[in-house]
């Protein structure tokens, strides 16, 4: 097995991630830096930075209500990093970050081709966001929202969205691209600052009444819709085709 498919396989990142950590010499197999293309056999011995990889057993689907204060990343040097608040025994990683100041659903997982599949821009997944600004909303903000706003700084004008106002100065927005702080960059384009920023959905996964903290097993039901309306390479799909 390829040793960007084998750490895909053990959760620890997408396969393009793994190209990357590879060539910048944080794989090892069997006491030797990886290479593009390495192969890995069984009995073969795969670390990421002195951590041993390992294949799992059964694949593991979680939803966590992030809180805000706490940084998408594993890095143990970043302060308040998910790693140490999670504390989970096997090792997993998130499809699609929040940034500190935001909070709300977090999909974690050790299934890599999963992971892939979400974070691909080109399939358009639904992002499910409830957004508080501060001052009150006008339609000429809401139109100029759902329309796609240009963002100067990324050189880019956000695709097309369904916005909806739920209060004097709130509304709830659904993207399908996942551009760095976009909404906060969007309202900042639109004269608007946001307070509050919550992601209530992702695809079919939805945070219901967790609350802040909370992490707890995607249904089996939840994990089937979400794998049929990812368009990725699962077992069951290849045997479709």
């Amino acid at each position: 097995m390829r040793i960007n498919k084998y750490l895909s396989e053990c959760g620890i990142c997408s396969r393009r991630e793994a190209d990357r950590l590879v060539e910048a010499g944080h794989v090892c197999i069997n006491g030797k830096k990886a290479v593009p293309g390495s192969q890995v056999g069984d009995g073969d011995e795969v670390l990421v930075d002195g951590t041993r990889a390992v294949l799992p057993g059964d694949r593991i689907y979680l939803k966590l209500y992030k809180p805000v204060g706490i940084v998408c990343t594993f890095e143990t040097r970043e302060k308040n990093n998910l790693g140490d608040y999670l504390k989970y025994p096997r090792r997993v990683t998130y499809a699609g970050r929040l940034d500190k100041n935001s909070e709300g659903l977090l999909i974690l997982t050790d299934d890599g081709d999963l992971i892939q599949e979400m974070m691909t821009a080109r399939n358009y997944h639904e992002k499910e966001y409830e957004v508080t600004v501060g001052r009150d909303l006008t339609e000429d903000f809401l139109e100029s929202m759902r329309g796609g706003v240009f963002l100067a700084e990324l050189g880019v004008t956000t695709r097309p969205c369904r916005v909806v106002q739920i209060g004097r100065r709130s509304f709830r927005i659904i993207l399908t691209q996942g551009l760095n702080r976009q909404i906060r960059r969007m309202c900042r384009a639109c004269g608007y600052n946001v307070l509050r920023l919550k992601r209530i959905r992702v695809v079919n996964v939805r945070i219901g009444d967790m609350k802040p903290g909370d992490l707890e097993e995607m249904s089996p039901d939840e994990i089937r819709e979400l794998k049929q309306r990812i368009n990725g390479s699962f077992p069951e799909r290849k045997a479709e085709k």
